[in-house]
């Protein structure tokens, strides 16, 4: 009888052990590591009109502005808003000063799809995550000068007087109205 008292005392002491290491894991993670930048983290920025924006394979310069649709197949306000980002398209018709390019971060035929089903027709699809356009979420659109210069920022389902604002600073100011 007298090795069971300390058989109980050996487990309760390799629990606490255990416990103990894992706590310690817990605190390096949460406290020690996270003041590290992450390989693949991308900054969290705020957008800002006048930032530059380095997007990969995006040639600014093709145009006098461009529209980034960022967006994410399974964004609920991505695709309620399809009717306004229709309206875009149609509005801006074969106009080549003006682009619109989509950023999504499914893969090229899933994003290719969901805009097709959704009737939205893009000069260009590019697969990346929000943050990487500096996006904290879905849906964003984010206005970029021939220089890579960002002129505007909106976020979210916009209601009626935004979409007209997007409108105006997309289709007016970009024939110099």
């Amino acid at each position: 009888m007298s090795t069971l008292p300390k058989k109980v005392e050996l487990f309760a002491n390799i629990a606490i052990i255990i416990v103990a290491i894992l706590l310690a894991v817990v605190l390096v993670n949460r406290y020690i590591l996270a003041r590290f930048p992450q390989p693949n983290a991308v900054p969290e920025v705020q957008i800002r009109p006048g930032m530059k924006l380095s997007f990969p394979d995006v040639a600014w310069e093709k145009s006098r502005k461009t529209l980034l649709l960022v967006l994410s197949t399974n964004c609920k306000y991505c695709t309620e808003s399809a009717p306004f980002y229709q309206q875009l398209v149609t509005r801006k018709g074969s106009r080549d000063d003006i682009r619109i390019v989509a950023v999504l971060p499914q893969k090229r035929d899933e994003a290719q799809k969901y805009l097709g089903d959704h009737g939205i027709t893009v000069d260009q699809i590019r697969q990346a995550p929000p943050g990487a356009a500096y996006a904290k979420g879905t849906p964003t659109l984010i206005m970029v000068d021939s220089t890579g210069s960002i002129i505007e920022s909106w976020m979210g389902k916009l209601p009626p007087e935004k979409q007209a604002e997007v409108l105006n600073h997309f289709l007016g100011e970009a024939s110099g109205d």
